[in-house]
């Protein structure tokens, strides 16, 4: 493509990532990833090693309600300025010293005579957590030039993936020798790494004033966005639109392998999910580059028409049977190109921000973002039970085609000189 011949796969290409900025935003996405499966699949883990039923485990399932309504609390840290570290930095660094202190709690808790009380400290957890997210995502948002935010979104993609690695796999190897306890201790030491990064970091816009009334912290960041009319719901849509068909594919991913080619557990866990992480993390890297090159439009429709094009791959798988190499093929490739998307689209969405009201509205639009895998799992289920595999899959793929059609179409407000602030 025309687009592609732009690219120089030099020095230069690498250089938006080597600063002080990008190490201390890969270390901040570290600290934001890695409560996520401790207040998840790890606790579910230490759990089910208690003769808790499965009813009170399902039940834990609770626990991560706060990442899906964290926009409920986000004006509040859009209002408010803790101490002089500034409103970024400041709400970053209580949430982790907090997630420290309820981590080493954990620690100390006994499931097996004390379960409602780990619980509660779990939703703790997730609470705090959430609150990290709001505040991480927008100082990120802030501190990021239009030409950086792809890097940005590459570097804290990488580190939030990392963090989930060690906090799930590698937790769960350590738990099996030294226990869970001393394994959840350890993990609250590693929130260091995220108090150091927020200490070294640099605070975006140290002298803008937030919303002065709460009331104003909630109606001023609608009133900001949806100023701009038919254009921003155009974008909230687009929003919606841009990850709804890899949505649709991954909801049903695992079961398809398993059910439809036959792979066992091991080759689906050491193909699908260790080999597709590394690649997820090469993609995001490579598409953080790549967009610091070409600007945000295009790298969002090449990402964009990547992305559908995957899903053909497994519609292939489906009809081939148990391939391999197909398997790889097609797991490397969606993977791949989803990572790449993944960078593109965080950097719409802070492209999407008005600085003064980050982090309530990177987090409405993060929820919008999280319509389509909240609720595409009974439908896809529908589809595949009416038509097989082949055919789903392929209809993943022209679901995928509004989002790229209505990205073409807005394509005047995403040229270079409006990526500063799309709504500027």
């Amino acid at each position: 493509m025309k687009y592609l011949k732009k690219l120089n796969f030099d020095h230069d290409f690498l250089t938006v990532f080597y600063n002080k900025k990008m190490a201390c935003i890969a270390f901040l996405g570290f600290s934001s990833g890695l409560p996520l499966a401790l207040s998840g699949g790890t606790l579910q883990a230490w759990i089910a090693t208690t003769p808790a039923d499965i009813t009170t485990i399902g039940l834990l399932g609770l626990v991560g309600l706060p990442y899906t309504i964290k926009f409920l609390w986000a004006p509040f840290l859009d209002r408010y300025k803790l101490f002089h570290l500034g409103r970024r930095r400041s709400w970053m660094i209580l949430s982790q010293m907090l997630i420290a202190l309820v981590l080493f709690g954990m620690a100390l808790s006994n499931p097996t005579t004390h379960l409602l009380h780990l619980a509660i400290l779990a939703m703790l957890l997730a609470f705090l957590s959430a609150s990290q997210d709001i505040a991480f995502d927008a100082f990120r948002t802030d501190s990021l030039f239009s030409n950086e935010r792809g890097a940005g979104a590459a570097v804290s993609v990488l580190g939030y993936r990392l963090a989930m690695l060690v906090s799930g796999a590698l937790a769960l190897i350590m738990a099996d020798r030294i226990g869970f306890e001393k394994t959840f201790f350890i993990m609250a030491l590693l929130m260091i790494i995220g108090m150091i990064s927020s200490l070294l970091s640099k605070e975006p816009y140290p002298n803008t004033q937030g919303p002065s009334s709460f009331h104003e912290a909630v109606y001023l960041p609608f009133r900001n966005f949806f100023q701009r009319g038919k254009i921003a719901i155009a974008f909230i849509c687009l929003v919606i639109l841009y990850k709804l068909g890899d949505a649709f594919a991954g909801s049903l991913t695992t079961t398809f392998l398993i059910r439809g080619p036959g792979f066992s557990l091991t080759e689906i866990g050491t193909i699908n999910k260790t080999l597709g992480i590394c690649l997820s993390i090469m993609g995001a890297l490579l598409g953080g580059g790549i967009l610091s090159k070409i600007g945000l439009y295009k790298s969002l429709l090449i990402f964009g028409i990547l992305q559908a094009v995957s899903n053909l791959t497994f519609m292939i798988l489906a009809y081939a049977g148990k391939s391999y190499w197909l398997f790889i093929f097609a797991v490397g490739f969606e993977q791949l190109s989803g990572g790449m998307g993944t960078a593109a689209f965080v950097a719409l969405l802070m492209a999407l921000c008005d600085h003064r009201y980050t982090a309530t509205q990177f987090a409405l639009l993060s929820a919008a973002s999280a319509i389509g895998r909240v609720f595409v799992g009974p439908p896809s289920g529908y589809l595949v039970e009416l038509l097989g595999w082949g055919p789903f899959f392929l209809i993943t793929f022209f679901i995928a085609l509004p989002g790229l059609f209505l990205l073409r179409a807005l394509k005047l407000n995403l040229k270079p000189e409006n990526q500063s602030s799309i709504f500027s």
